[in-house]
Protein backbone atom coordinates (compact mmCIF):
# COMPACT_ATOMS: atom_id res chain seq x y z
CA UNK A 1 0.00 0.00 0.00
CA UNK A 2 2.98 2.29 0.61
CA UNK A 3 3.91 2.45 -3.06
CA UNK A 4 0.30 3.23 -3.97
CA UNK A 5 0.38 6.25 -1.64
CA UNK A 6 3.80 7.22 -2.96
CA UNK A 7 2.55 7.18 -6.56
CA UNK A 8 -0.40 9.41 -5.58
CA UNK A 9 2.06 11.76 -3.84
CA UNK A 10 4.14 11.96 -7.03
CA UNK A 11 1.08 12.65 -9.20
CA UNK A 12 -0.12 15.37 -6.82
CA UNK A 13 3.32 16.98 -6.90
CA UNK A 14 3.10 17.11 -10.69
CA UNK A 15 -0.37 18.68 -10.51
CA UNK A 16 0.88 21.23 -7.98
CA UNK A 17 3.93 22.18 -10.03
CA UNK A 18 1.83 22.50 -13.19
CA UNK A 19 -0.61 24.78 -11.37
CA UNK A 20 2.29 26.83 -10.02
CA UNK A 21 3.70 27.27 -13.53
CA UNK A 22 0.24 28.13 -14.90
CA UNK A 23 -0.67 30.89 -12.48
CA UNK A 24 2.10 31.46 -10.01
CA UNK A 25 0.60 33.21 -7.02
CA UNK A 26 -1.17 35.80 -9.17
CA UNK A 27 -4.32 33.78 -9.96
CA UNK A 28 -6.59 32.30 -7.28
CA UNK A 29 -7.63 29.02 -8.94
CA UNK A 30 -4.12 27.81 -9.90
CA UNK A 31 -2.83 28.87 -6.47
CA UNK A 32 -5.65 26.95 -4.74
CA UNK A 33 -4.98 23.87 -6.90
CA UNK A 34 -1.27 24.13 -6.17
CA UNK A 35 -1.74 24.40 -2.40
CA UNK A 36 -4.31 21.60 -2.30
CA UNK A 37 -2.22 19.27 -4.47
CA UNK A 38 0.93 19.87 -2.41
CA UNK A 39 -1.09 19.20 0.76
CA UNK A 40 -2.37 15.92 -0.68
CA UNK A 41 1.11 15.06 -1.92
CA UNK A 42 2.67 15.45 1.51
CA UNK A 43 -0.21 13.64 3.20
CA UNK A 44 0.17 10.68 0.84
CA UNK A 45 3.93 10.76 1.38
CA UNK A 46 3.26 10.60 5.13
CA UNK A 47 1.14 7.49 4.56
CA UNK A 48 3.88 5.97 2.40
CA UNK A 49 6.42 6.60 5.17
CA UNK A 50 4.55 4.14 7.38
CA UNK A 51 5.86 1.24 5.29
CA UNK A 52 8.73 2.63 3.19
CA UNK A 53 11.93 4.06 4.73
CA UNK A 54 12.27 7.85 4.58
CA UNK A 55 15.34 7.95 2.33
CA UNK A 56 13.82 5.56 -0.17
CA UNK A 57 10.49 7.40 -0.14
CA UNK A 58 12.10 10.76 -0.78
CA UNK A 59 14.48 9.44 -3.44
CA UNK A 60 11.65 7.90 -5.44
CA UNK A 61 9.33 10.89 -4.89
CA UNK A 62 11.96 13.35 -6.07
CA UNK A 63 13.36 11.24 -8.89
CA UNK A 64 10.10 10.20 -10.48
CA UNK A 65 8.69 13.68 -9.82
CA UNK A 66 11.55 15.27 -11.78
CA UNK A 67 10.92 13.03 -14.76
CA UNK A 68 7.14 13.47 -14.64
CA UNK A 69 7.45 17.26 -14.40
CA UNK A 70 9.86 17.25 -17.36
CA UNK A 71 7.31 15.29 -19.40
CA UNK A 72 4.51 17.69 -18.40
CA UNK A 73 6.76 20.64 -19.23
CA UNK A 74 7.45 19.21 -22.65
CA UNK A 75 3.82 18.34 -23.45
CA UNK A 76 2.05 21.33 -21.88
CA UNK A 77 4.57 24.18 -22.03
CA UNK A 78 6.78 23.13 -24.98
CA UNK A 79 9.86 23.09 -22.72
CA UNK A 80 12.30 20.82 -24.52
CA UNK A 81 15.16 19.48 -22.38
CA UNK A 82 18.57 19.37 -24.03
CA UNK A 83 20.62 16.20 -24.38
CA UNK A 84 22.52 16.49 -21.05
CA UNK A 85 19.19 17.01 -19.23
CA UNK A 86 17.74 13.92 -20.88
CA UNK A 87 20.82 11.87 -19.96
CA UNK A 88 20.61 13.14 -16.37
CA UNK A 89 16.94 12.23 -16.10
CA UNK A 90 17.68 8.81 -17.57
CA UNK A 91 20.32 8.28 -14.88
CA UNK A 92 17.79 9.33 -12.22
CA UNK A 93 15.33 6.79 -13.61
CA UNK A 94 18.01 4.08 -13.52
CA UNK A 95 18.72 5.04 -9.89
CA UNK A 96 15.04 4.71 -8.96
CA UNK A 97 14.87 1.31 -10.66
CA UNK A 98 18.00 0.13 -8.84
CA UNK A 99 16.53 1.24 -5.51
CA UNK A 100 13.18 -0.41 -6.19
CA UNK A 101 14.51 -3.69 -7.59
CA UNK A 102 17.76 -4.31 -5.71
CA UNK A 103 17.62 -2.42 -2.40
CA UNK A 104 16.94 -4.49 0.68
CA UNK A 105 15.74 -1.37 2.52
CA UNK A 106 12.93 -0.55 0.10
CA UNK A 107 10.27 -1.97 2.46
CA UNK A 108 10.30 -2.46 6.25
Amino acid sequence: MGYFYLSIAILMEAVAMTALKTGGFSKFIPTFIMATAYGLSFYCMLLALKTIPMGITYAIWAGVGIILIAIVGFLRFQETPDFPAIVGMFLILIGVIVIRVFSQTSIH
